[in-house]
């Protein structure tokens, strides 16, 4: 919980990337908030009130995870809701006059982002979320001590570059201080 208010405050993209791995970490424990407070909370140096806090918000994520029926796959409506108002800002930016640097990381991107949208079948979606998908992607790849081709990696220095922005953007807005 500590780590997701911070990240929401200072980096909304590593925020999203946060979440959908504790939504994927939940899963792995079956959104069970029993094995989840045994097995997993447990593993982490705590005070006894930040255990509980802890503790509470996973299970609320697990029961919220039921809920919306995203136990096995999907995203939490909460999740969906952060990639949807990233989606509106990014559009903004790009029609901006304001932000021609944005529009050329875009454009920079665009290519990679299209070659994700057709390799995935998933054009279907917003463009952000193939980024976030393929971002999560590679950080899973890298957690597996996997491989990166070079086109992946040159993919991913745009796309992270282009998300980088857009977070920095989103930081700007949440504190009054984009132009538009």
């Amino acid at each position: 919980m500590k780590i997701a208010r911070q990240l929401r405050d200072t980096n909304i993209a590593e925020y999203l990337l946060y979440m959908w791995q504790l939504e994927d970490t939940l899963r792995a424990y079956g959104c069970d908030a029993d094995r989840v407070r045994d097995e997993y909370v447990s593993r982490f140096e705590l005070t006894a009130d930040e255990r509980q806090q802890e503790v509470q918000w996973l299970s609320d994520l697990c029961q919220m995870m039921r809920e919306e029926d995203v136990v096995t796959h999907g995203h939490l409506q909460m999740n969906r809701g952060t990639l949807s108002l990233l989606t509106d800002l990014h559009l903004q930016l790009l029609q901006s006059p304001k932000h021609p640097f944005y529009s050329a990381a875009y454009y920079k991107a665009l290519p990679f982002i299209v070659e994700l949208r057709a390799k995935s079948g998933r054009t279907d979606q917003p463009e952000l979320e193939n980024c976030f998908e393929a971002l999560y992607g590679v950080m899973l790849l890298r957690l597996q001590q996997k491989p990166l081709s070079k086109e992946t990696q040159e993919a991913m220095t745009h796309i992270s570059h282009l998300l980088a922005l857009l977070a920095d953007a989103w930081r700007k807005e949440k504190a009054g201080e984009l132009e538009m």
